[in-house]
């Protein structure tokens, strides 16, 4: 039975309001966000907004050439309607030039996912005209099943929930969670996009220091390298409450002093202690969906970094989160921290929060997987493989962590890396930093032996679960190898040189140390073959 105790939400910890200082330190922080492109012109939000309205109106068409294919009388027909709704971080206020637009198409009961939204309303889109739709990627069984593409040149990624209604309000409201009823996990995940935003806002004590904060948050973790659900980080929605939860801590607070007050409690946060944004609403007797909650469900025990969505059922926004990607979010966050308490203390502008971080400047070995599509495979063919084999990677991390028993730590880039086409393939590459963990004080004292890890089976396996893709075609291939940072490929060199992240070194002043060298002297092999590493 569900609890008649009301909900509560996070006790705040200060209750002062921003002093002058804080202010201006905010208008620079602010100045430093519209520099940096994060906020749309009005001619680029009403070009948003455009597209919203003609994907409305090509949604709203199908809706009623179905119910009319159903049989239904003609007055259903005009009544019929499936509204598209924004979710994300055009919801939350917080995009931005370039963001892609998130939104949910709610059904009526009688149109489903799988054949009425991926078929029908696909093939709408399939056979638009005048390139308003390009490249078109429906991806009906991702953990969230999607139609992802660019519309009128505006990313979008389409989701789907079916209600138990047969006439859709216009102003249906999500928030009453009666709308579930029915609904399978998939579809549930689907329509908390919008749910889990309306509760954050509802949530957060003073919208407009909650955007700043986040635009601000969401900037840093991308320049840092720890933006990517996918890849074991957070993603949107979990960057979105952790700075809410800070917000409700201190309500008060002016932008400036949220983001130094975000690293300040979350650099040194004892995870797996949860972040929640108010106490978690157990199972209805009639719904009974899956809550997170490690007391009842085993499973949720061994999560690593629990960010609980605060609309029912409260799930793990950050499920996905390794020992490698925790780690790597844990020094991101500290040095955040540090950061900011020079630029507090100094008084100086935000920019040095900012700064990128320089993966490969960071590490001198790494393991490379290419992402390849050969024999005439077009764009849409390397899009949809590289999304399988990146969702992937966080199967190859943890595989090489756990099969060298923790010597060799790894570090996932976020961000791929594409070759010029050829007539005869396409690839894109993504790398993984390879280090060793810090030696205890009483392994300083005398020199360690260097120990060789062969991580050739660990690469065939992680490449044979990949090829076990339902959707598999001949051409799509994938390689692992083991590169060195003199031998990175010259298309990676190309994207990271303009930027200064890398500077070309001779050969014997970029030599590895022994804790990331191949075991063979022989470049060529080392860089198209994992061969043994050495730590």
């Amino acid at each position: 039975m569900e609890s008649s105790r009301p909900l509560q939400q996070q006790q705040p910890i200060s209750l002062l309001g921003p002093t002058p200082a804080d202010l201006e330190s905010t208008s620079r922080l602010e100045k430093h966000l519209r520099d940096a492109g994060l906020y749309e012109s009005p001619e680029e939000l009403a070009a948003r907004e455009d597209v919203l309205c003609e994907l409305r109106a090509i949604v709203d068409r199908w809706v009623k050439r179905l119910t009319a294919q159903r049989g239904y009388p003609d007055g259903m027909v005009s009544q019929a309607t499936a509204p598209v709704l924004p979710f994300g971080s055009y919801r939350l206020g917080v995009h931005g030039r370039g963001s892609d637009i998130d939104a949910l198409v709610v059904g009526p009961s009688y149109v489903d996912r799988d054949h009425d939204f991926f078929g029908v309303l696909g093939g709408v889109l399939s056979e638009m005209t005048d390139d308003a739709v390009t490249e078109l990627q429906p991806v009906p069984g991702a953990h969230v099943p999607v139609i992802k593409m660019r519309f009128r040149g505006v990313q979008v990624d389409l989701l789907f929930a079916s209600v138990c209604l047969a006439v859709v309000p216009e102003d249906l409201d999500l928030r009453d969670r009666s709308v579930l009823r029915g609904m399978d996990l998939a579809t549930v995940r689907s329509v908390n996009g919008v749910r889990v935003a309306d509760e954050i806002l509802r949530l957060v004590p003073d919208a407009g220091a909650f955007r700043t904060t986040l635009r601000c948050v969401k900037l840093w973790a991308k320049a840092r390298g720890v933006y990517s659900n996918v890849m074991g980080f957070p993603g949107g929605v979990a960057w979105a409450i952790l700075v809410a939860f800070v917000c409700q801590l201190y309500p008060n607070a002016a932008p400036s002093v949220l983001v130094s007050r975000f690293f300040k409690v979350l650099a040194p946060w004892k995870w797996p202690n949860p972040v929640k944004l108010r106490d978690i609403e157990h199972d209805d007797d009639d719904l009974r969906l899956l809550v997170w909650d490690p007391r009842r469900n085993p499973r949720d025990r061994t999560h690593l970094m629990p960010v609980v969505t605060p609309a029912y059922p409260c799930m793990n926004s950050c499920y996905n989160v390794s020992h490698a990607t925790l780690r790597t979010i844990t020094q991101q966050l500290q040095i955040g921290n540090a950061v900011c308490q020079k630029i507090v203390a100094s008084g100086a502008g935000w920019g040095a929060l900012f700064e990128p971080f320089h993966f490969f400047k960071e590490y001198k070995s790494y393991l490379r997987v290419d992402v390849k599509v050969a024999g005439g495979g077009g764009e849409g063919d390397l899009r949809e493989w590289k999304g399988w084999v990146e969702s992937r990677l966080r199967q190859l991390v943890m595989r090489v962590e756990t099969a060298t028993a923790g010597m060799l730590l790894c570090h996932p880039n976020p961000q791929a890396y594409a070759a010029k086409p050829t007539d005869l393939q396409r690839t894109t590459s993504f790398f993984v930093g390879l280090s060793k963990p810090q030696p205890q004080p009483q392994e300083k004292e005398q020199q360690q032996p260097q120990v060789p890890f062969d991580l050739r089976e660990t690469a065939e396996e992680f490449k044979r679960k990949v090829y076990m893709y339902v959707s598999w075609r001949p051409g799509m291939e994938v390689e692992v190898s083991h590169n060195r940072r003199k031998d990175l490929p010259s298309y990676v060199l190309e994207q990271i040189l303009p930027a200064g992240h890398l500077k070309r070194k001779r050969p014997q002043d970029d030599d590895p140390s022994p804790s990331s060298s191949p075991a063979s002297d022989d470049s060529e092999s080392s860089s198209r073959h994992t061969k043994r590493v050495e730590a």
